[in-house]
C-alpha cells in the first residue's frame, strides 16, 4: 500500500478499503493520489488546513474553552448510487416527521389509531402544549433537519438519531469544502464532486418562503444566545453568509403580537426568526420566566400569524429518542411506505420486561438519555467501569422513560491522519435536509464526523471528535484508467496569508442556553 498506509487496519467496515484490502472502486483515484504524497507534501497540506481553520476562526466550544474545529486531511467519498439512497431515505424520514408534528399539535389521529401511545407525547419534556394549534404559514415545522447516519459492520446504512430542533454543522460543511479545494485542487476537480457552495442560499430561500402570508420581502434574523454558546461561530457565519441580522434577545421586542428588532435607524419588523436558542429559553412568557436570551411574547406573535419561528417550537417531541423507535411505524402510517433507511436496533426501557433484560446485559449495550445531545450522558457498556454501570443502572431504574438502549454498532472507519501515517478512525454522517414548503432538498454530502481517538465510537465535537469533507461523486474520475494527479500547492508570496475561506456545550451561565454542538 505504501508507507502512508503501512500498518493500516480496521476492525469494522472501511469506507476506503474492501475486505480484501483493495480500495473500493469509487476510492481508487483518491488512494492512488495519496500514494504520491511525500512526507513534506503531507506536512505542507496539513499546515494549510490548520492555518486556514485558525485564521478564519472556525471554532467550537468544549469544556468552557474555544478550540479550532479539527478537519482531517483525507475526505470521505460517497458514490452516486449510495447517495441516491441516502437522499431518498432522508427525505422520506423528514416527510414522516413533519406529518407527525402536524398531527400531534393538531388532530392527534396517530394517537387515536394507536400507532404511538398517548404516554409517549404526554411524558415527553420536549412536547409543549403552548405550541398546540399553531399553524406555520407554509405548513413547515422542520425548516432544516440533520439526520445522523452510521454504517454497521455489514455495510448497511442506518439512522442513529434525528435532529429537528436547531441542528448544527452546516457551516463546517461549507468551510471544510473551501479548505479542501485548496489543499487538493487537482484531485477535487478530477473527482467531479457535487458542490456545496449553494447550501446557505438554499437555506435562506427556505426561511424567506416561510414568512407570513402576504409578505413579499420578509425580514429574516438569526437569534443567538451570544458569544458564549458553543456554536457561536456557526451563528455568525450563517448571519454573514445569508446577509441577515445576528440578534440577541435584548435586540428584540413584541408589541401587539408583532415582533420587532431594534436598529440604529429605529425599530424594524421581523417576519422570520431563525432561532438558535432552546425552546425553554425562547419565550419567558410561556417557558422559563428567568430567561434573558429569548424574547417575551414571541410565541404569541407566531400564533397570531405575524412571525414564523424556525425551527418550530415543540419539534423536540419528534426527535425524542423514544419517538425515534416509532419512526419506522410513522413512515408506514403517514406515507404508506417501508423505511428506506433502517434504525439501529433499539430497546424501549419504559417496558418493564425490556428494561429488566437490558439491565441484565448493561455491559453489552449503549444507553442514551432520550433528551441528550452532543454525546453527553451516554454510556457505552463495553467500555464502562463498574462504577459507571452502577450509576447508570440506578438512573434507569429511577426514570425508565428517560432512557433507551441500543446494540453497540461498530461504526465504519475511514483513513484519518495519525502523525505521519493514516489510521482507521470511526465516522458517522449528518446530511442536512432543507424544506421550503414545496420541496425537501438534501444537501450533497453533509458533515462527516470522525472520532480522533483510537478505538473511540464517540464522534461528537464536544467529546473531542473532528470532521472530514464529504465528497458526493457525480461520476467516475475524468480520466478513466489513469491515476489522479496531486498537483502542488501554489507557492506562497512574501505577502501571502492563509487562504481566504469564505454542539450542546456545558452551560455554566444562562447566556449559553441554546443548541448547537455537532
Amino acid at each position: 500500500m505504501g508507507s502512508l498506509f503501512d500498518g493500516y487496519y480496521s476492525v469494522a467496515y472501511d469506507e476506503m478499503f474492501a475486505a480484501n484490502g483493495a480500495p473500493h472502486p469509487h476510492t481508487k483515484a483518491l488512494f492512488d493520489a495519496l500514494q504520491l504524497l511525500s512526507g513534506s507534501d503531507l506536512e505542507e497540506r496539513v499546515a494549510v488546513i490548520d492555518r486556514s481553520m485558525r485564521d478564519q476562526g472556525i471554532t467550537f466550544s468544549r469544556a468552557g474553552q474555544e478550540w479550532i474545529f479539527p478537519l482531517d486531511l483525507v475526505p470521505r467519498l460517497i458514490p452516486t448510487v449510495e447517495w441516491t439512497l441516502i437522499e431518498a431515505g432522508v427525505i422520506q424520514r423528514v416527510r414522516a416527521l413533519e406529518a407527525f408534528l402536524a398531527d400531534i399539535y393538531g388532530p392527534r389521529t396517530v394517537l387515536a389509531d394507536g400507532i404511538v401511545p398517548h404516554s409517549l407525547v404526554s411524558s415527553s419534556t420536549a412536547f409543549h402544549r403552548a405550541a398546540a394549534g399553531l399553524e406555520p404559514a407554509n405548513g413547515v415545522r422542520i425548516h432544516i433537519a440533520g439526520i445522523d447516519l452510521v454504517r454497521d459492520a455489514e455495510g448497511v446504512l442506518r439512522v442513529l438519531e434525528d435532529n429537528l430542533r436547531v441542528p448544527s454543522g452546516i457551516s463546517y460543511v461549507v468551510e471544510n469544502r473551501r479548505t479542501m479545494a485548496r489543499v487538493f485542487p487537482g484531485l477535487f476537480l478530477e473527482q467531479r464532486v457535487q458542490p456545496v457552495a449553494g447550501h446557505v442560499a438554499l437555506f435562506l430561500a427556505a426561511l424567506r418562503a416561510a414568512a407570513p402570508a402576504g409578505v413579499e420581502d420578509p425580514t429574516v434574523v438569526l437569534l443567538t444566545p451570544g458569544v458564549y454558546n458553543s456554536a457561536y461561530f456557526e451563528h455568525a457565519f450563517l448571519g454573514r453568509k445569508m446577509g441577515i441580522e445576528l440578534v440577541e434577545g435584548r435586540d428584540l421586542f413584541c408589541r401587539d403580537n408583532v415582533l420587532y428588532m431594534r436598529t440604529t435607524s429605529g425599530e424594524r419588523r421581523v417576519h422570520v426568526l431563525y432561532r438558535r436558542v432552546d425552546d425553554d429559553y425562547l419565550d419567558p412568557v410561556h417557558f422559563r420566566s428567568e430567561s434573558v436570551v429569548g424574547c417575551p411574547g414571541v410565541l404569541n406573535a407566531a400564533r397570531a400569524g405575524n412571525v414564523t419561528i424556525a425551527n418550530a417550537v415543540g419539534n423536540g417531541v419528534a426527535d425524542d429518542k423514544l419517538t425515534y423507535t416509532y419512526v419506522p411505524a410513522l413512515i408506514e402510517y403517514y406515507l404508506g411506505e417501508q423505511p428506506l433507511l433502517p434504525n439501529v436496533p433499539t430497546y424501549r426501557l419504559d417496558d418493564p420486561d425490556v428494561m429488566h433484560d437490558c439491565l441484565g446485559r448493561l455491559d453489552e449495550l449503549v444507553l442514551k438519555p432520550v433528551n441528550g445531545s452532543g454525546g453527553y450522558g451516554l454510556l457505552i457498556g463495553p467500555a464502562a467501569t463498574e462504577e459507571e454501570l452502577a450509576a447508570t443502572r440506578a438512573e434507569v431504574l429511577a426514570n425508565p422513560r428517560g432512557w433507551i438502549a441500543q446494540e453497540v454498532i461498530m461504526l465504519s472507519t475511514s483513513p484519518s491522519l495519525d502523525g505521519d501515517r493514516l489510521a482507521a478512525r470511526h465516522v458517522d454522517l449528518r446530511p442536512f435536509a432543507i424544506n421550503d414548503g414545496s420541496q425537501i432538498r438534501v444537501l450533497p454530502g453533509g458533515l462527516t464526523r470522525v472520532a480522533l481517538r483510537e478505538g473511540s465510537l464517540v464522534v461528537n465535537s464536544s467529546q473531542g471528535g473532528g470532521s472530514k469533507d464529504t465528497w458526493v461523486l457525480t461520476s467516475s474520475p475524468a480520466r478513466k484508467g489513469e491515476p489522479s494527479v496531486v498537483r502542488p500547492l501554489p507557492a506562497p508570496t512574501v505577502k501571502a496569508k492563509a487562504p481566504d475561506l469564505g454542539p450542546r456545550s456545558d452551560q455554566p451561565q444562562q447566556q449559553q442556553q441554546g443548541q448547537g454542538s455537532c
